[in-house]
């Protein structure tokens, strides 16, 4: 018991992020504006679609869990990198600390998968099902469904990080620019097999998931599609489908690559350079995309400037 309390309140090093003194201030610029890009324009995004009653519509507000969460997933790993690179000495954080930020990381890449999954679910009713979408897709579903998309993230991650906690540990070194799972049993000596297994079992099952329920909402509404001759539908259909298709295999190829580099130790740097941009290239694309691609938040965009040039006149 005393050991495993000193477990808890163990402080570990960090030492995954390695960056020279010439370029430090460069970095930090670069990856602040990021940041500062990434919470304006999702957070803006959000605060668009609750202020504007003509978006209070299940599409949308199904959408509003994808940048709340990108918003997330970028604080709980960027302001800590900022501060690390001002930082002349190694970065040491806690275990309990750590932990949380592990739970973080996981929670919200995983819950990235399950909004995707109900927002394709929103496309397929609206597109195949119009008649009865308003009777579908009632404000009592949209809750359910975004409930269900954070509970089936957060559930799988807490077994996980619960199996870690059992390890006791022979080193207090995090190779890895900020805590993962990986990174927190890598720190014990013990037979890591049921964490291993455990942890590629849950990774291919969130993955096989979400590609096909993806896949088959996608083959369905194509079916209906290639079935009807309305023009109209299948330009609807092209619209909405192709940018929420760009945001799953944005997000998708970065979390593959990751997590393949995580399986080769000679790889380390290319691994930590991946493992940062997971968390700037899929949450500052989002929000431009989607933006972008979506009539009703393009037109109230364009509404908020027309608005600003016409005053000072």
């Amino acid at each position: 018991m005393e050991n495993r309390s000193y477990f808890r309140n163990e402080i570990l090093r960090i030492e995954g992020l390695r960056i020279t003194q010439y370029s430090a201030y460069p970095v930090f610029i670069l990856l602040f504006l990021t940041y500062l890009f990434i919470m304006v324009s999702n957070l803006g995004i959000v605060m668009m679609i609750v202020v504007e009653k003509a978006l209070h519509k299940p599409m949308y507000l199904l959408f509003c869990n994808l940048p709340v969460n990108d918003a997330l997933n970028a604080t709980v790993v960027l302001p800590g990198l900022l501060k690390d690179i001002l930082a002349e000495s190694d970065r040491y954080i806690s275990y309990a600390a750590c932990v949380i930020q592990a739970f973080g990381v996981h929670t919200f890449n995983t819950c990235t998968h399950s909004i995707l999954i109900i927002m394709a679910f929103d496309r397929y009713v609206a597109i195949c099902n119009p008649l009865r979408y308003n009777t579908i897709m009632t404000n009592k579903m949209v809750v359910r469904l975004s409930v269900i998309a954070w509970v089936a993230a957060a559930v799988p991650v807490i077994i996980l990080l619960a199996l870690t906690l059992r390890l006791s540990h022979c080193t207090s070194t995090i190779l890895n620019p900020y805590c993962d799972n990986p990174s927190l049993f890598k720190l014990s000596c013990d037979n890591l097999s049921v964490n291993q297994i455990f942890g590629v079992f849950i990774t291919v099952v969130v993955l096989i998931i979400s590609i096909s329920c993806i896949s088959l909402t996608y083959l369905k509404i194509a079916h209906v599609c290639l079935k009807n001759q309305n023009s109209t539908l299948k330009s609807k259909a092209i619209k909405t489908c192709s940018t929420h298709l760009i945001l799953y295999l944005i997000h998708f190829g970065c979390s593959c690559t990751v997590i393949i580099l995580h399986r080769f130790s000679a790889y380390e740097e290319l691994r930590n350079l991946a493992s940062i941009l997971i968390y700037v290239i899929p949450t500052s694309l989002n929000p431009v995309i989607y933006g972008l691609q979506t009539k009703e938040i393009r037109h109230w965009i364009e509404q908020i400037f027309l608005r600003r040039k016409v005053i000072p006149g």
